[in-house]
């Protein structure tokens, strides 16, 4: 357990026995777990996890779904009123292995020493469902380049972190500023790590640090032209994938070796799932009408929250 470190866990509608033993990870992990209550949580999910760890484990209730920029500023705002340093980003559907933490935290102090300005450190996930290992990312000229640890103890540098389990300092949030909640879901936290590079930090990935992680409802294997798995989402989803990066292109930070990987990043993803996918119908209206919202700049949760459960 690691003292002065708060996790930050999301909730929408979580099955109560995951969700103990992801707690149970957690705890093992940080002095302090933060539950975000975004909707969905039974009478009995939350008397169990009101027993787990009185005292060390926090629940706040957001009463609606308030998306995840939304809830990650809240976990965020009671870490420091707990008087924590850091904060560890999770969900119900992450779970951290033994000592994750401890080697994010070594990892961030080795970086930097290199002369870094750490944005994050994130780990490396397995995931849960097929057992793949996961890499890290950097820009590309035309595409997203996968970046593998050489060395299984070591560090490299990343363009971008996936939220869960992102160990972020205080400090470098009041530098680099909240998450956007007008973001409510997709791309939250690429607008935050894009907004942390234009301000000169650098994100980091630490080769020895695991959790398991769940990505999408399920998947499907592809050859474009290497052979690629891609998480398969629900429509809504869509809706917001193309709606916040239209949105993102037109900010001041978004740098153009982002922004050509992502077009073609969305253009793959209009293929698949708006052409040949058996959800193509909805899939494909959910996209237009994201193109449509993103290019007159909305924000917020859109036409769809009440069926985002």
């Amino acid at each position: 357990m690691t003292r002065d470190i708060a996790a930050v866990v999301v909730l929408f509608h979580p099955e109560v026995g995951p969700l103990l033993e992801a707690l149970r990870a957690w705890l093992s992990e940080a002095e302090a777990v933060i539950c975000i209550d975004n909707g969905g949580c039974s009478a009995d999910v939350r008397a169990a996890v009101a027993r787990l760890a009185p005292g060390r484990l926090h629940v706040i209730a957001m009463h609606c779904n308030a998306g995840v920029g939304a809830a990650h500023n809240r976990g965020i705002a009671e870490a420091r009123r707990l008087g924590c340093s850091h904060v560890v980003l999770g969900d119900q559907d992450s779970v951290p292995r033994p000592g994750m933490v401890a080697e994010l935290l070594r990892t961030e102090a080795q970086a930097g020493a290199a002369g870094l300005r750490v944005s994050a450190v994130g780990p490396r996930y397995i995931d849960a469902d097929s057992g793949r290992q996961s890499w890290f990312v950097r820009c590309g000229l035309v595409s997203f380049r996968r970046i593998h640890c050489d060395d299984p103890t070591g560090w490299v540098t990343s363009d971008f972190l996936i939220s869960s389990g992102s160990l972020i300092r205080l400090s470098t949030l009041d530098a680099v500023g909240p998450m956007d909640e007008g973001l409510f879901i997709d791309m939250v936290d690429t607008d935050w790590f894009l907004r942390a590079s234009h301000a000169g930090f650098v994100a980091v990935g630490a080769c020895g640090a695991w959790m398991s992680h769940h990505l999408g409802e399920h998947k499907v294997v592809i050859r474009l032209p290497r052979l690629r798995t891609l998480p398969v989402h629900k429509p809504f989803r869509y809706y917001f994938m193309f709606r916040n990066s239209l949105v993102l292109y037109r900010r001041p930070y978004a740098t153009l070796a982002w922004i050509v990987p992502d077009v073609l990043r969305l253009a793959q993803i209009a293929l698949f799932f708006g052409v040949l996918h058996a959800s193509r119908r909805d899939n494909l209206r959910m996209m237009l009408r994201g193109i449509s919202d993103g290019l007159r700049g909305t924000s917020g949760p859109g036409p769809l929250t009440e069926r985002t459960g």
